[in-house]
């Protein structure tokens, strides 16, 4: 009987874990950029004359995050981005028509990003810190690309992101370009900051 009483003490707690279990169970659900948020992609670079900026507001993107039964989020288990090259605007015609040029972007018009790990961090509620593996391609070149993304959970179950990250050109082939018959050349390292909103895919707009 005492043997029995042990047993029944030890295997309890087991059987009780394997009832809560449903509790704990991560909900996956997919989102994907929101049409009506303010999200963009901004690219800044030097040169020997002046600092240059280029702007796009044009992309799609969509991703699976995890959430507990809680609400807190877990996991971030895929999510794709894809931007048109020409949708880069500087504000100057003759140095968007060289930025595309130096892109190839007739050839590769697409620059696209595929996440492949995430590790995420609540840094407070609702808010998470998420360390990033990713595949980034411009111009047809494919690299590597570790980041952090600051992510907000709002109280209407969107998801606003955001971050910057350094690029150096010659790490995807391409060769910084010139201006004004050689007189500007522009830095071969660039700096790379993004807003996105994103919505759950059934109720995107």
């Amino acid at each position: 009987m005492k043997t029995f009483n042990i047993f029944q003490k030890k295997i309890r707690p087991i059987i009780l874990l394997f009832m809560l279990s449903p509790l704990v169970t991560v909900a996956q659900t997919a989102y994907q950029f929101s049409k009506m948020g303010s999200g963009s992609v901004k690219v800044t670079g030097t040169s020997n004359v002046h600092d240059w900026s280029m702007t796009s507001k044009q992309f799609e993107s969509t991703g699976t995050f995890n959430f507990n039964a809680w609400g807190e989020m877990t996991d971030v288990t895929a999510l794709r981005f894809t931007l048109a090259a020409r949708s880069l605007k500087s504000g100057k015609s003759s140095m968007d028509d060289r930025t595309y040029k130096t892109l190839s972007a007739t050839k590769f018009p697409k620059i696209s990003y595929q996440l492949t790990f995430a590790t995420v961090t609540m840094i407070q509620a609702k808010r998470y810190s998420i360390e990033t593996t990713g595949i980034l391609t411009i111009a047809g070149k494919t690299q590597s690309l570790s980041m952090k993304v600051m992510a907000l959970v709002n109280a209407d179950g969107s998801i606003s992101c955001h971050g910057s990250e350094n690029l150096m050109l010659t790490d995807y082939g391409i060769e910084p370009p010139s201006f004004m018959l050689g007189a500007m050349k522009v830095g071969n390292n660039l700096n790379v900051q993004f807003e996105f909103d994103y919505v759950k895919t059934s109720v995107a707009k």
